[in-house]
């Protein structure tokens, strides 16, 4: 593939997240968020749909991200890892409760205020492009327990004073941001991606899409300010991307294929078009939801992003009857298992295609800049007896999704760039493990937390530095 396909100024990277990686739960006047509550094991999955209510830590469980893979302290080295690939851009999130602990205060701490700095700046010491989100499945759990979290509107404010002091105070050192990471996951894992829990009896579609509402006016407030503090600033939307495939040419799957994609880019044509689509209407009235909207609220969604960022994992696929659930794949948004893709560990689809289908998508329905922020495989990783990691499966995944942007640039589609979903081993958001690896990094823990946290580049590390030094030209 030519690396002519790459413009000049496509970025390469990687990307991690606050709560997955930086531990120091404790440490640098941070408070307790949303993802410090969710336990490995058995309770992990009603916790993050908002089915058991967890509001305090309890004795007899492990909290993978109280110390993560302690980037807090490790970030120098980390980053000099990143650099020695070649990195051109570093997607991270800030954590919220430590710029604002409990979330409802009107000045931020300024010890986090402080760390971040240091961190964005050790990235552009090797001319490393920050790209930062400024809610990654993380709110302040004070915001939880005093104000339900994104259910009541008092949390725009909160999270508008929030994002300004981010952008003065990383401003002239960021001028990538991401509002709300996979916002389309509120709808499918309502308390790990946005704080929130449910009453037994209520209408939780009504709670979900008025919570929805609330972060989609807080967005656009924030992309508002992000121009206002900085002209040069671009703000993109972030969406849990991956097409439904209709399961057979039966018009019926294909009208439940097109449901669930709207489903999902219901949220992206607000940020992307600043009004709702004629659609919702419809969802809205079939799942007896009245979303309290003002008319200044309207005015406000008028404050679009600048482009349109997504995660692309797997493909997904939709039939009328989705079944008795023996055949859905595992992952965040229900999906059938498609018997044409072949299946990660997890159960994720491998289906560059769908990387390219999706790019197309999303282009055709809104001919903004796309970036693709995060793509990458889970998968078991073993020291070898000389204590390697011989990773060539990964190598073949990034490869075949490399190749299949390169297809969509030749399309005509504008692509920003590429980064890899945890470029270094961390925790998992769905599953709270350590042993679903996604990294060029090894890290050393496992998933119970035991482990010297030390790194080992792996074969992938290499590989991945080949390409960035070849600009997508030699992937092989």
């Amino acid at each position: 593939m030519p690396g002519s396909l790459f413009p000049q100024d496509f970025l390469w990277g990687g990307a991690i997240a606050a709560n997955q990686a930086e531990g120091a739960c404790f440490e640098g006047g941070k408070g307790l968020s949303i993802a410090d509550v969710i336990p490995y094991g058995a309770n992990r999955h009603p916790v993050k749909m908002g089915i058991e209510k967890r509001f305090k830590l309890r004795d007899d469980e492990y909290y993978p991200s109280h110390l993560a893979i302690d980037f807090y302290h490790q970030y120098k080295r980390d980053i000099a890892l990143m650099a020695e690939m070649g990195f051109s851009v570093f997607r991270t999130s800030i954590a919220w409760s430590r710029l604002f602990p409990r979330g409802d205060e009107v000045t931020p701490n300024p010890e986090g205020i402080a760390y971040y700095l240091d961190l964005f700046n050790e990235c552009k010491k090797y001319h490393i492009e920050p790209l930062v989100t400024l809610c990654h499945f993380d709110v302040p759990m004070h915001l939880v327990t005093e104000y339900g979290s994104w259910r009541d509107r008092k949390m725009i404010d909160f999270f508008v004073t929030y994002a300004k002091a981010c952008f003065e105070a990383f401003d002239g050192i960021v001028k990538y941001w991401l509002t709300f990471n996979e916002i389309n996951l509120l709808l499918h894992t309502p308390f790990s991606s946005s704080g929130l829990v449910f009453e037994e009896g209520e209408n939780s579609e009504q709670v979900k899409y008025q919570a929805a509402h609330h972060q989609l006016v807080a967005s656009a407030l924030a992309t508002k300010i992000a121009h206002e503090v900085n002209a040069q600033n671009q703000v993109g939307c972030m969406l849990a991307g991956g097409g439904y495939y209709p399961w057979s040419p039966k018009p019926e799957d294909v009208w439940a294929a097109m449901e669930k994609d709207r489903e999902n880019l219901f949220f992206i044509d607000v940020q992307v078009r600043g009004y709702y689509p004629a659609y919702a209407q419809r969802i809205f009235r079939e799942n007896k939801v009245t979303l309290l909207v003002t008319e200044e609220d309207e005015q406000i969604l008028k404050n679009t992003v600048d482009f349109v960022s997504f995660s692309y994992y797997a493909s997904r696929c939709a039939s009328a009857d989705m079944g008795d659930g023996t055949n859905l794949s595992i992952n965040a948004a229900q999906s059938l298992s498609s018997p044409y893709i072949k299946q990660s560990e997890w159960g994720w689809g491998i289906d560059p295609l769908g990387l390219r289908l999706t790019a197309n998508m999303l282009y055709d329905r809104y001919q903004k800049p796309l970036f693709l922020v995060e793509n990458g495989l889970g998968a078991h990783d073993k020291l070898n007896e000389d204590g390697e990691i011989i990773d060539d499966y990964r190598t073949d995944y990034h490869r075949s999704h490399i190749q299949a942007l390169g297809d969509a640039i030749a399309d005509g589609i504008p692509i920003m760039g590429y980064i890899s979903w945890g470029c270094i081993d961390l925790v998992s958001a769905s599953t709270g493990e350590m042993s679903k690896r996604y990294g060029f990094v090894y890290v050393d823990k496992d998933d119970q937390g035991a482990g010297s946290l030390t790194r080992i580049r792996k074969k992938s590390f290499w590989w991945y530095k080949k390409v960035i030094a070849s600009h997508g030209n030699d992937l092989y």
